[in-house]
């Protein structure tokens, strides 16, 4: 069990700064997730705690207790790496024992926990091949069985998912969470994938450049993000931002398609977001309030439809359930909920509803 905790830790490589001022804790028997853009410093988190990387400033802790001189041997975290590292020589069996006969555990004991593993993992018949003859899915459940086979404080997992086709995809995240509550045990998991962050994580932190932007459970963060940045990286299709006006009943936004009539609405609001399944997409009637989008792109995906819409300047998304009678170059008229509405300041930053 582990309580992993980062006191404002900067780590730069050069001119450049991977990791700058970073303060989080992870509790105890928590799926934890980092999740950013490539090059927005998630692996170089989990390098930190992993001890491959030393910080420049500040704290790594393990339970409390400061780790930075502590080898990565002596921290019992197990990692999942990006590019796998299994060896070429071994078998999967091999690789997924490895750990345990490196600190000579019994046999039997050694034999118990394969077959475990191997079930929860899908792996028991590809156990005698060598990596070569395995696809890379197959691979990427080897270097994932051998992480779980040992018993650490925490498991560290980079991208660990990422060269599964869709569907065994979902199943292994599902699977994922399902191991690591009946484990008991940390789990920090780094993904670009939002759908992956969001369907997995107790909490997340959202990076950006390096730096955390925003800490919560994902319902937390998707329904209140702390600015501009979070709110277009959450979400498929992403938040409509648009610039907004005052006006004397509350917002105009998108060249006036849309109009809020909220008196609440903050004064210093300079831009509103709309989530494309809070945008409401209605026939444009004659002599209604307001100004026509126009329907530039219809995509039909089943059980629901992206419906792009242009709006003056303003291009925007809407997402309607089923198969609406919806065509191109239709004028239409856009409307929303106030309560839904975010509102933003000059900087970017949310403000109170």
């Amino acid at each position: 069990m582990a309580e992993i905790a980062f006191r404002n830790v900067t780590k730069r490589y050069g001119q450049t700064v991977a990791v700058g001022d970073a303060s989080f804790t992870v509790d105890d028997n928590e799926f934890f997730c980092f999740f950013g853009p490539p090059l927005s410093g998630k692996s170089t988190i989990l390098r930190l705690i992993l001890g491959l990387e030393t910080p420049d400033q500040g704290e790594v802790l393990i339970d409390g207790r400061p780790v930075n001189a502590v080898s990565p041997a002596e921290r019992n975290v197990a990692m999942v790496f990006q590019n796998l590292a299994l060896f070429p020589h071994m078998t999967a069996r091999e690789n997924v024992c490895f750990p345990l006969v490196e600190r000579r555990v019994a046999a039997a004991d050694i034999e118990r926990r394969l077959a475990d593993v191997a079930a929860k993992l899908h792996i028991g018949h590809i156990l005698h091949k060598p990596p070569a003859q395995l696809s890379g899915g197959e691979r990427q459940r080897v270097a994932i069985a051998r992480a779980l086979v040992r018993d650490p404080a925490a498991y560290l997992m980079d991208d660990p998912i990422s060269a599964l086709d869709a569907r065994l995809r979902e199943e292994t995240r599902v699977e994922l969470k399902r191991i690591q509550r009946e484990l008991g045990k940390t789990l920090i998991y780094v993904t670009h994938d939002q759908e992956e962050a969001m369907s997995v994580a107790d909490r997340m932190a959202i990076l950006e450049g390096g730096r955390i932007r925003q800490i919560g459970t994902p319902a937390e963060i998707y329904d209140a993000p702390a600015n501009t940045y979070v709110a277009r990286l959450l979400g498929s299709p992403m938040m409509n931002i648009l610039d907004s006006q005052r006006g004397s009943g509350g917002v105009v936004a998108a060249d006036g398609a849309i109009r809020i009539a909220d008196q609440a609405v903050p004064g210093e609001a300079t831009s509103i977001g709309v989530r494309p399944e809070d945008l409401k997409v209605m026939p444009w009637v004659e002599g209604a309030e307001g100004t026509p989008a126009r329907v530039y792109e219809v995509e039909p995906l089943g059980g629901y439809t992206v419906v792009t819409l242009d709006a003056g300047a303003s291009r925007l998304r809407a997402l309607m359930r089923g198969q609406p009678d919806i065509r191109t170059e239709a004028q239409v008229a856009l409307s929303c909920d106030p309560r839904r509405v975010h509102y933003f300041g000059q900087g970017g930053g949310a403000l109170a509803r």
